[in-house]
Parts: C-alpha cells; structure tokens; sequence
C-alpha cells in the first residue's frame, strides 16, 4: 500500500471512529478559509465600482472588511508558509520564495491546520492551499484535495500543462521558452472545465458530508485564479467592456525609486505577451485579470450559497483573503515580488456570526490570522510560536487598532507599513543600499519617494529604526 493509500486508509477509519468524539463538540464554532491566488483588493466591497463581485460583497456587509491588511511577503509560497505557521519571514533564512516550504524552513512549527485538528476539529484542504500539496500534507485529517494531485510544486512547465486552455486558438500563442500558451483566454465553456470550479464543488460536497458527521470543522479552499494564466469562461469576460476598462493612471516609475523595486517578469513567460507598455496589451490583461475574479467571485458565491442552505451559516466563521497584492499597470508594474503598495496589500474579510462587521482602518497582517482564529474558536495557540496579534478587538470594534505597523519583506528589502507612511530600506549586510519612504496622507498611489524630505527626516529616522529592531527581534 503506498503512502498516500494509507493515508486515505487511515482517514477513512479516523472518519468513522472520530464522528462521536467530534460530535460531542456541537458549541465550538466552524471555520470556511477560502484564499485566493494573486488576489488584490479590487472588489465592490473596497469600492471598486468597475468590478463585478456581487457575492463577496454580499459576505462584506455582514463582515469585517479590513482596509490595511498586508501579506508579510509577496510571494505564494513563502506567504502562505508564513501564515499557516503564524512566523515572519527571515531573509534568506525562512519563507522567501515562490517554492517555500513550511516544514523544510521551520520544522519545529505546528501548523494552523494541525492546531486545529489537534484540538477535535476535522480538518480538509482543497484546491491551492499550502503552495506544495505535500507540506505539512499530514496536518489534515484527510490528504489535501487537488484536481491534479501531483500538485504545484517546482516545475512551471507541468503547471502550463495543467492550466487546460481550452480554445483551439490558444495552441497558435505558445512561448517558445516556457513552452507555456497565452497570458490569458476567455473559452465558452462551463465553469467546472477549469480548475477552480471543480475546487468550489469538491468544497459544497465536503460542506454536505461534514453537516452530516456533526463535527466543528476547518474547511479550507484554495482558488487558483485569479494567477497567471487569465483563464477563465467567457461569460465572465461578458460582463466587461474592454474600451471601458480604467488604466492605470499612473504608468510610470515614483520619482526616486530605488532600484531594487523591479517589475515581476512573470507574465513575460507566458505567449502572446507584447510588452507591457503596449495600450492592446494593457486592456486585454486586466480584462482577464477582472474575469478571472468575477469567475471566482461566482465559485465562492456557490460555496456561501450551500454553507447558508445547510444551516451552518450561523456557526461558521468565514474568512475571504488573497496571498497578496498584485500590480495591473500601476508604475509598469504586472504582477507582485516588489514592496509597493500594490504588491502586499491584500483583501481581508472575515465573518463572525453575531459579530456587526464593518470596514477597518487599522493595521493587520497575515500572521495575525492564527492567532485570531485560535482566540475566535477557543483553541490553544502553541506555545513560543505564534509571532501575530490577535485582531479579535476590531472583529468586535471595527474602530479598534491593534498595531501600529505591519512588517513586510522581500529578497533583502525590509518595509514597515502603518496607516500613513511605507518606509523601506534595502541592506547588504549593515549598510542601507536602497531607501524608499511613502506618505500615503498625500500621496496614496505612492508617486513619490519622499526619502530625501526635510519635513519628514525625524519620521524618516524613527521608521529605520524600527526597521531594525524588527529585523534583529527576527534575528534572534
């Protein structure tokens, strides 16, 4: 019997055995993850009118809508690492690329999932989860979920594979590299010939079973768009007119930028990219990028519409996000890997029957996730780990703040980022090598590196240095 066999043998017996144990817990609360793959913060419910999400922003209005919440690094896999575990990334120590890998990097950690289940709750993954469907593959209560269960791991050129463009016309724009087809696609097909229809059904099925075990449950799914490629059926393209479509309005390089603050090259490996300067190529990406979110704004719609059939709705704690932020054309940016604005902050919505909701100015971040849930559902949080703060008062208050900064990083860069200012410096050993600083009072679509400012030189001063302390606390 092979290992993953056995796991599923074990599974089914702990399926059974456990049903009475776990059913003796009817008070503890359930929880719904669902996470989004390069999602920003571009839906209705943060006041992007040109989108349509009409099932997330019905969640919002019962939900807190969190106006600053930033991933702790723009990047899948590390981001993801360093949630589920509820510990900072460490350059270039810990959680630092795309391939992370949360048991390699810090062995010692207990997962969130694995708290969880620790603690009487069964716990299922769908979809994209963790980055690698194997890490920390036996947190779960049954094997992670995927369609292709070889996951997505290291090698692109099986994920191009996977991403089943389904036009005909899509095999004519293969890049001649990556072997990858276009960046995007819009094909009248139903909404299961992709991935992420199949995760959102696996999801309603796992909701019906799990209704039926009586269980607290963590359920997470994992949504693959709206990443690279833009696939996604062609009614949601429909619901867009492309000439209609607002750019970017600011297209250029901030005044002062340090170079270390580079564009992601990814969407330069895909086919039928131009270049990105190019207006034709500027619409039709964040046309698809616009229908690969209404796309899975309907997926998630599916999952709450079936969560409220059920009757679990009043029991289940639901949190929307995304892994991080995404650039469509701001500076010239296309993708995340940077510490602009664009790249780290990200959607969070969590909804907490009887709590009001609202939206929250204060600051959070991803490592604040853990923490929160444990307090939300009664569980222990493991001892010594846990590097978050818990943002239970805001979910209660939504005037509440909990911190004055989060704590972002990227390849050697170090940004803090609080309600007014972003201030990052760059360092090759001791030595600062790049600085940037953002009032975002003035200046919210970060235009201008304020580093050299007169007027801000004792906040300028004051943010290095809780850079540094940050750093070194990490450090240790």
């Amino acid at each position: 019997m092979s290992s993953i066999q056995s796991f599923y043998f074990v599974g089914v017996i702990t399926l059974v055995s456990s049903a009475h144990v776990y059913g003796q817990k009817k008070d503890k609360m359930n929880v719904l993850f669902i996470i989004a793959d390069d999602m920003r913060p571009e839906l209705g419910c943060y006041g992007i009118e040109d989108i349509v999400t009409p099932h997330i922003d019905r969640l919002a209005e019962q939900a807190t809508v969190f106006q600053n919440a930033y991933c702790n690094i723009p990047v899948s896999g590390a981001s993801r690492a360093s949630l589920f575990t509820g510990v900072y990334p460490c350059y270039p120590e810990r959680f630092t690329a795309f391939d992370a890998n949360a048991e390699k990097d810090c062995p010692k950690a207990l997962s969130l999932p694995e708290c969880f289940k620790k603690n009487g709750y069964y716990v299922i993954s769908n979809g994209k989860v963790f980055h690698n469907i194997t890490d920390h593959a036996r947190s779960w209560s049954e094997y992670p979920w995927r369609v292709y269960p070889d996951g997505y791991g290291k090698d692109w050129a099986e994920y191009n594979k996977w991403e089943l463009w389904q036009n005909e016309e899509s095999s004519r724009y293969i890049h001649p590299k990556t072997l990858r087809g276009p960046f995007c696609e819009s094909a009248d097909v139903s909404d299961t010939t992709y991935i992420d229809g199949r995760v959102a059904q696996k999801t309603i099925a796992d909701l019906r079973r799990l209704k039926e075990m009586k269980v607290p449950f963590f359920l997470a799914c994992g949504f693959w768009k709206p990443h690279l490629p833009f696939n996604a059926p062609k009614k949601y393209w429909d619901l867009y007119q492309r000439e209609k479509i607002q750019l970017a309005s600011n297209p250029y390089r901030p005044k002062a930028l340090p170079k270390q603050v580079t564009s992601s090259g990814e969407i330069r490996g895909y086919g039928k990219f131009t270049t990105t300067k190019d207006e034709a190529f500027q619409r039709e990406a964040k046309h698809g990028y616009y229908a690969c979110v209404s796309y899975i704004d309907a997926q998630i719609g599916l999952v709450l519409d079936e969560l409220e059939r059920l009757g679990l709705a009043g029991s289940t704690i639901v949190v929307i996000l995304g892994d991080h932020g995404w650039h469509l054309g701001e500076h010239g940016f296309w993708g995340k890997h940077n510490l602009m604005n664009h790249a780290t902050r990200a959607p969070l919505i969590v909804r907490v029957p009887h709590c009001k909701g609202g939206k929250a100015g204060g600051v959070v971040e991803f490592v604040d996730i853990y923490p929160t849930l444990c307090e939300l559902c009664k569980v222990p949080v493991p001892e010594g780990q846990l590097q978050g703060k818990s943002f239970v008062p805001i979910l209660q208050d939504s005037e509440k703040r909990i911190k004055e900064y989060a704590f972002v990083q990227w390849q050697g860069g170090y940004n803090i980022v609080s309600e007014r200012y972003s201030s990052a410096i760059w360092l090759k050993g001791d030595s600062v090598v790049g600085r940037m600083v953002f009032d975002r009072q003035s200046d919210v679509a970060e235009n201008e590196n304020k580093v050299g400012s007169v007027s801000l030189s004792e906040e300028i001063k004051e943010l290095e240095t809780q850079i540094r302390i940050k750093k070194l606390q990490l450090e240790k």
